[in-house]
């Protein structure tokens, strides 16, 4: 059953999707930042805002909706457990980049629950480091296997992105999402 938050208030657009199931098994080293680049694990009372400003600017354009809905108590809940790790890649000027979050609550199976770069981060390389970065933290802290989902509305270069790191399709769903109409991006609403 769904929470409310997540159940649509207004208007909503029925949106088909394949759900891509993905795993890896296995880790490379942590790789090297590029330099000017900064990466850190974000704690503390500002960490709810920050996420919904990253959250918002990566996903927009891609459908990202239900951390949008979600009321801040239980955002903050799971952003502040120890087990959750807010990463936010920073440039030169500290200016955010890209994000992911890791969530290690299972023990060894962890789940990269959101990952993305902000559009101006983009076709520069960073995706591959900040992913094989999540990949080297999940295995580090003791994974020993890192899922992640995406679909057919993410990124074109989402799929492909993560199997070049690594990760292997376990298995797709057809899904049928009623989102609220004020997330669904522009290009969807044209459909």
């Amino acid at each position: 059953m769904l929470p409310d938050w997540l159940r649509p208030k207004g208007a909503s657009t029925r949106l088909a999707v394949d759900v891509t199931f993905l795993e890896v098994c296995s880790s490379r080293p942590s790789p090297v930042l590029p330099e000017g680049f900064s990466l850190s694990r974000m704690t503390g009372d500002e960490v709810v805002a920050l996420y919904r400003f990253l959250y918002l600017t990566v996903g927009q354009d891609y459908c990202w909706w239900m951390r949008r809905s979600m009321p801040d108590a239980e955002l903050g809940e799971i952003l502040h457990d120890p087990a959750v790790h807010f990463m936010v890649l920073r440039d030169s000027r500290g200016e955010p980049a890209g994000f992911y979050e890791l969530d290690l609550r299972q023990g060894g199976d962890a789940n990269l629950a959101y990952f993305g770069l902000l559009p101006q981060a983009m076709g520069r390389g960073l995706g591959r480091v900040l992913l094989d970065h999540a990949v080297a933290r999940a295995f580090g802290a003791g994974s020993w296997r890192l899922r992640v989902n995406t679909c057919t509305l993410d990124h074109p270069n989402a799929l492909p992105n993560y199997r070049r790191a690594g990760f292997s399709v376990r298995h797709i769903v057809s899904e049928t999402w009623d989102v609220p109409d004020e997330y669904v991006p522009e290009r969807l609403k044209r459909l």
